[in-house]
């Protein structure tokens, strides 16, 4: 057992080092920050708001997690005894929203220590419009979206049992020492992982996908050209300057429920009609039936993964073969049965996945035939303390980092107030300009509600209405 100041100490995890592996190799180091809040419109007691956030850091493994490396280079993690950093607080009284907006990415764009430092920053907040909350910074190496929403909740749920009668005290969090060992355990050898590799590695050799891109075939056609070799398939889609922004755009409520009613009816999850109106629109843009975009896996099925914190999703392309014959609903159900099998091999290290697809296609750093990346966030911050405060308003945001290791990437989530959709598209400025980014979401809509309303339309009759 290798130790350090009496801590013991864990190899990373597959998620844990595809992250450090670019985080690497990124000029901007706050590449991995994750900036959010949670507001709400009513006076907080700030010295009861600590507390909680206190208690909720010792509660939660995953938020005192720290990173060490030996003298070999070898990087490990520990976790802390315990937090005793003060909590911060900061008033944005008097101030312009959109000044307090630049200082929230501000904040989210300093990047941390990385060895032997705290991972994450938390400060309370008073927004412009008297809104009372927290901000949080965290390492992608530490938390997902899904382990920051459990934190916040549990901050929320202790808050509410100190000042609310009635209001029980929340369940434990789960150990994420306990989940990272059965996580490591898999990673050195199991039969679950032999059947992952093998199936993995067969869907890979069974044929070559194709780069279909956002804006058309320009891309491919300028690659084919500069590498004189008119039978490539796969596209340099990076771009060397790894500025980033995100840019929302906002579904109304009632169409926002309108997916999630389709989405109940015919037994589909949001992640696969999400996939077919995205792959629709790549196959309108391109011409091809074959496309391929990459899909994050949660990995969060049992309790304890649930709510032990950490970063367990995992990255794998998506290849979808629908033809302009199939119908909306049978492409969906392609769509459903591919997933559902990836989805059972998920737990397969990423970076093996593409060292493997790059050996066998011959493909070169930076090659790739994903144009983008789709996450869909179900959780929401809804939970038994916000539902105690009532009617009360309150508001989550998510801020840039101001870097972004890929060209595009979509993340669909819900909203605090009506609970409508948002797709937040995280880019590279170099890469992807904000008017591609209207059309990709006019289109998507387009596809998307056409294909609701009339499922037994081809995919053909579809890109040709829209």
């Amino acid at each position: 057992m290798i130790e350090k100041d009496g801590k013991k100490l864990y190899p990373l995890t597959a998620a844990q080092k595809l992250h450090f592996y670019y985080q690497q190799f990124c000029p901007k180091k706050q590449v991995l920050n994750i900036g959010t809040s949670l507001t709400i419109q009513q006076s907080l007691d700030f010295g009861a708001l600590k507390e909680a956030v206190y208690r909720a850091y010792a509660r939660c493994e995953a938020m005192r997690l720290r990173f060490t490396q030996d003298e070999k280079g070898n990087v490990y993690q520990y976790v802390a005894e315990r937090e005793e950093r003060d909590i911060e607080f900061f008033s944005f009284a008097g101030w312009q929203e959109c000044h307090a907006q630049d200082k929230m990415r501000e904040w989210t764009e300093i990047p941390f220590e990385r060895f032997d430092s705290p991972l994450n920053r938390v400060i309370m907040i008073i927004t412009p419009d008297g809104y009372q909350g927290i901000y949080l910074l965290v390492d992608h190496m530490t938390m997902d979206a899904q382990s920051i929403v459990c934190f916040m909740r549990d901050v929320i749920e202790l808050y509410c049992n100190m000042k609310y009668e009635g209001i029980d005290y929340p369940q434990n969090m789960a150990s994420y020492i306990e989940q990272l060992e059965k996580d490591l355990a898999y990673e050195a050898g199991s039969k679950k992982k032999e059947k992952d590799i093998q199936f993995f590695e067969n869907l890979i050799s069974e044929s070559e996908p194709v780069f279909n891109g956002v804006s058309g075939t320009g891309q491919l056609e300028e690659e084919r050209k500069t590498m004189k070799n008119e039978k490539i398939r796969a596209v340099t889609n990076v771009s060397d300057n790894v500025d980033a922004a995100i840019d929302v755009f906002q579904l109304e409520a009632q169409p926002s429920e309108r997916m999630l009613r389709f989405c109940e009816e015919n037994h589909i999850s949001m992640v696969c009609l999400l996939m077919m109106g995205l792959r629709t629109y790549l196959q309108k843009e391109n011409g091809n039936d074959d496309v391929s975009i990459v899909t994050t896996v949660a990995r969060r099925a049992t309790l304890l993964e649930k709510k032990s914190g950490g970063t367990r999703i995992h990255c794998f392309p998506f290849r979808s073969i629908v033809s302009r014959e199939d119908t909306f609903m049978e492409g969906l159900l392609k769509i459903r049965d591919g997933q559902n099998r990836l989805f059972r091999h998920a737990d397969y290290d990423p970076t093996a996945y593409y060292a493997y697809r790059n050996k066998c296609y011959d493909l070169k750093a930076g090659q790739t035939y994903e144009p983008l990346s789709l996450t869909y966030q179900p959780l929401t911050l809804k939970g038994k303390g916000l539902e105690r405060l009532g009617d009360i308003q309150y508001k989550s945001a998510w801020y840039s980092n101001g870097a972004c290791a890929h060209a595009l990437y979509l993340t669909v989530m819900h909203r605090a107030q009506d609970n409508g959709l948002n797709f937040s598209f995280e880019h590279q400025r170099g890469a992807i300009s904000y008017e591609t980014l209207q059309r990709v979401y006019y289109y998507l809509c387009r596809i998307l509600f056409k294909g609701i309303d009339h499922p037994d339309m081809t995919v053909g009759e579809i890109i040709d209405s829209v």
